[in-house]
């Protein structure tokens, strides 16, 4: 066991929704070299309630969000070497999702958001709560729909904050909006919409990225992709991405002042992102493929790119031209992926988690495990463990 304990000079955490960098690719992580021999369970928390929200990290502690009995949210604070709970807190909070959304259950979706002194958790009734890491104490809530006058989003509130200084982003309260750390007071809103059930809401969450000489917040509604600034909230470019009835779900990528999405029933598409010597910016299309992701985030290592498509299958991609190097058979029907820029960690919603080389000549397995039977809930890496939030338990893998 204490090979396995937290290495105390970790600088980052799997704090937030894809790890520090909100991409799923850290190069400081350390990936097993196997998944049969090299990965053994060191604890598990089971009967759990549900939830599809994914397990933070900070300081040894991993922090697990679940719905219980369709009336309350609760978040539980356990030791990660040990298992120990530390603390629980719970909040009354549940939200029915219409038509298609039902089958995949109305329990939590969003990923919190973790540093020190704040654990910011996103209730699918549109409410923001910031408790006390260390203790699990209520610092301040924010409900949009009685605060604000807002309509809840239909879906639930699905989008992960994130946390950038003393400040919060997060697509809420039928806005992109910006709020204080300190005490969840609202600095302003932006990109507002209350149209209806397929535009209003959110799916994806928000990255910030220097763009084109500028730190910006970059978001994908469910129909415009746009970059904010970071101050006021100003637009500074906006790209239409059409999308079957809205279902703009996964994270763009950006790197080196190109931005890539991909919608469902849309295609997938890079664009560039200028700014004129008058400060203006200009958005420019690079490339587009047929190739449609659905509620898999990708994630890009040197010039490709890897997406889990709608028709279950893998595609990696050029990220320079946009041609398809290789696609695989169908694996699941959502993957959630971490990668050490060599390998990648895929968990599907069938709990199978495959190790696979980063190649872009070829698909390759290096390994496969089933770890959980049902896990809509992202994978989590930190320190020698693998944290996988099943639907109804917590496993903390240790390697």
């Amino acid at each position: 066991m204490l090979s396995l304990a937290p290495s105390a000079q970790a600088q980052e955490s799997w704090n937030q929704w894809r790890g520090p960098h909100r991409n799923g690719v850290w190069a400081d992580v350390e990936l097993p070299e196997d998944l049969q021999d090299s990965l053994q369970l060191v604890w598990e928390q089971t009967d759990l309630s549900p939830s599809y929200s994914g397990p933070v990290v900070i300081e040894g502690t991993v922090y697990s969000t679940e719905t219980v009995d369709r009336q309350i949210e609760r978040v539980t604070a356990y030791n990660l070497a040990s298992g120990e709970q530390r603390w629980q807190v719970t909040w009354p909070g549940s939200l029915a999702v219409p038509f298609f959304a039902a089958s995949n259950g109305d329990w939590i979706r969003a990923t919190p958001a973790v540093e020190s002194g704040h654990l910011v958790v996103s209730s699918m009734r549109d409410v923001l709560v910031c408790l006390d890491p260390q203790t699990g104490d209520e610092k301040w809530k924010l409900d949009f729909a009685k605060q604000l006058g807002t309509r809840q989003p239909s879906f639930g509130n699905v989008c992960s904050p994130l946390i950038d200084g003393d400040s919060i982003y997060v697509q809420a309260g039928q806005a992109v909006t910006k709020l204080s750390l300190a005490d969840g007071s609202v600095q302003w809103q932006a990109m507002k919409n209350d149209e209806g059930m397929s535009s209003s809401g959110a799916f994806s969450s928000p990255v910030i990225a220097e763009l084109a000489g500028e730190r910006q917040l970059v978001v994908q509604t469910r129909e415009t992709l746009a970059g904010l600034r970071l101050t006021d909230g100003k637009v500074l470019w906006q790209q239409a991405i059409p999308a079957f009835r809205g279902m703009n779900i996964l994270t763009p990528l950006i790197q080196d002042d190109t931005v890539f999405t991909s919608a469902y029933g849309g295609r997938s598409e890079m664009f560039r992102v200028r700014q004129q010597a008058d400060q203006s910016f200009t958005v420019e299309p690079l490339w587009e493929n047929k190739a449609q992701g659905y509620m898999s985030s990708p994630i890009r290592i040197k010039d490709h790119i890897y997406l889990h498509l709608r028709n279950q299958r893998i595609v990696c991609i050029d990220a320079n031209s946009g041609k398809e190097t290789w696609t695989s058979k169908p694996f699941g029907k959502y993957q959630s992926w971490v990668s050490d820029g060599e390998r990648i960690l895929a968990l599907d919603q069938a709990g199978t988690l495959l190790l696979i080389a980063a190649d872009p000549t070829e698909l390759k397995i290096l390994d496969s495990r089933k770890v959980a039977d049902n896990s809509w809930a992202h994978l989590a890496v930190q320190d020698r463990f693998v944290i996988v939030r099943k639907l109804n338990a917590l496993s903390v893998f240790g390697f």
